[in-house]
């Protein structure tokens, strides 16, 4: 039972992955190239059968041209060497002609084989090549050995003109006298009608029906290369949309297929509807830290007061003041942490997509954070060319150059740098941030990026109780960071520098 759940499941996730329309046309290649290879040669069977048929016809023809002779060659008195050629007249016309040659009765082998009439007649140099041609052919050498019986042949040769011949029959006659064969034949151009002359794919219907059958394929393909082109003209301006290279269009105004015209309306709507979506979500975290903020900062007011009228010798007391504005401080970062994260889905939902100048937003960064880590004894050094554009949003880059530079310093030994190097690379601007800190076990440099992952001890209060310090750190900073990136079509990972210290590289899109 579970072997056959597993086949199931086998099988549904078959069925659930997508089928591409380049198989579809290999797979039509295939059938297109298959099915014209498998006719021709069963029609060649057949046309080879049907020429059996006419060469067995004309061999036919050819015997009872001999039959009609025989008679005449076997009479004693006069001789049929006097008066053959006028014999063969009656039986030869325009598309048949008729050899006769000769063997005494006293000889023997097939050098001994002569021509002694012929119908038309023809000069004398072509039948003694025509008898080399039946020598070399080795038909003789089976007349020569019975010199009876009908040997049916269709050899081609070609005389010394060039012209070829098709031998269609040869009939030998044994008499008194010798051995009489008579050779019927048919030149190549009687058979033009038939084919038989002809290779049978330069057949006129042959390479009629390949050129209707090519058109055919040819606008099949042209059909379905244009489908998949439509298809892929979609699923750019999916893409273009989603980055924001045609800001402010619509599937519908970009559609060229009718019948994608309603996908494209449905795809419109969603769109509309993640927008939406995405900006309720921001309006949402936007009002909820602000409900929260308000309370929050009234009790921190409230507890001023406290503070001041608390004994400093009721230790009790001044431990209650204290957990209380740890609590409160928690609260707080908490509520910023949840904001932060309602902001960040909301930018997976529908990312930003405006043109973004990274390197003077990197160079305005490394002014402000120069004199923070000057006042913690770091050193910050940026490499950065010149005019890199991107396509995102000044608010979600500097969201995640912040993280990482913020994760930095918190890990960076006093006396270390931080350096950050933006590099032009093909289509993308390659961003390295590297400190010099401990670094990040191996198997953590993907979980790092992972939600509510951390690898810090929780930081304690003097009681050993909850310090309220654990926003900066709550393991949503570098989760923060990867989803923006992918939001607008970017890539982060992570690396361990060989010298020590962590590298943050990150791969966002160049705006075009």
């Amino acid at each position: 039972m579970i072997q056959s759940d597993r086949y199931e499941e086998a099988a549904k996730e078959a069925r659930r992955r997508p089928r591409s329309l380049v198989s579809k046309l290999v797979l039509l290649v295939i059938v297109f190239v298959a099915v014209p290879v498998a006719l021709y040669h069963t029609f060649l069977q057949a046309e080879l059968e049907r020429r059996a048929l006419l060469i067995g016809n004309v061999q036919e023809q050819g015997r009872l041209v001999a039959l009609g002779l025989e008679p005449f060659l076997m009479q004693e008195e006069p001789s049929p060497l006097l008066t053959l050629s006028n014999e063969l007249d009656r039986f030869a016309s325009s598309n048949t002609r008729i050899r006769v040659l000769f063997r005494p009765a006293d000889q023997s082998g097939v050098a001994n084989f002569f021509y002694v009439a012929a119908v038309p007649t023809v000069p004398t140099a072509i039948l003694e090549y025509e008898r080399e041609e039946l020598m070399r052919q080795g038909i003789l050498d089976s007349v020569a050995v019975t010199c009876t019986g009908d040997l049916p042949l269709a050899n081609r040769y070609r005389d010394p003109d060039g012209r070829e011949e098709v031998l269609t029959s040869i009939t030998p006659v044994l008499s008194d006298r010798g051995c009489w064969a008579i050779i019927v034949s048919h030149p190549i151009e009687s058979f033009l009608g038939t084919s038989l002359g002809q290779p049978y794919w330069m057949r006129f219907e042959v390479r009629m029906a390949a050129g209707i059958y090519l058109i055919m394929a040819a606008l099949t393909l042209i059909v379905f290369l244009s489908i998949r082109r439509s298809v892929l003209r979609f699923r750019r301006l999916a893409r273009d949309l989603r980055t924001g290279a045609v800001a402010g269009k619509s599937f519908a105004s970009h559609n060229e297929v009718a019948e994608l015209a309603g996908a494209a309306e449905e795809f419109d709507r969603l769109i509309k509807s993640l927008r939406s979506s995405a900006e309720n979500i921001r309006q949402a975290a936007e009002d909820n830290a602000h409900a929260y903020k308000t309370p929050i900062a009234i009790m921190r007011q409230s507890l001023e007061p406290l503070k001041r009228i608390v004994s400093s010798n009721d230790s009790r007391s001044r431990r209650a003041v204290e957990v209380l504005e740890t609590s409160i401080e928690r609260l707080d970062q908490l509520v910023s942490t949840s904001r932060r994260m309602d902001e960040t889905m909301a930018e997976l939902v529908d990312p930003p997509r405006q043109k973004v100048n990274l390197s003077r937003l990197l160079q305005r960064m490394a002014i402000a954070y120069g004199n923070l880590m000057t006042g913690r004894g770091l050193r910050l050094v940026t490499t950065v060319d010149d005019d890199v554009t991107v396509r995102a949003s000044e608010d979600l880059l500097e969201t995640v150059v912040e993280n990482i530079l913020d994760n930095s310093v918190s890990l960076s030994p006093p006396g270390s740098q931080i350096t950050v190097t933006l590099r032009r690379g093909g289509r993308v601007a390659d961003l390295r941030i590297q400190d010099q800190g401990p670094g990040v076990p191996p198997e953590d440099l993907e979980r790092i990026f992972e939600r509510r992952f951390t690898s810090r001890p929780v930081p304690k209060a003097p009681d050993g109780g909850l310090s309220g310090k654990l926003s900066l750190h709550a393991g949503i900073g570098l989760w923060i960071v990867r989803r923006n990136v992918e939001a607008v079509g970017g890539l982060v990972r992570a690396e361990n520098a060989p010298g020590g210290g962590l590298i943050l590289r990150l791969s966002l899109p160049l705006a075009t």
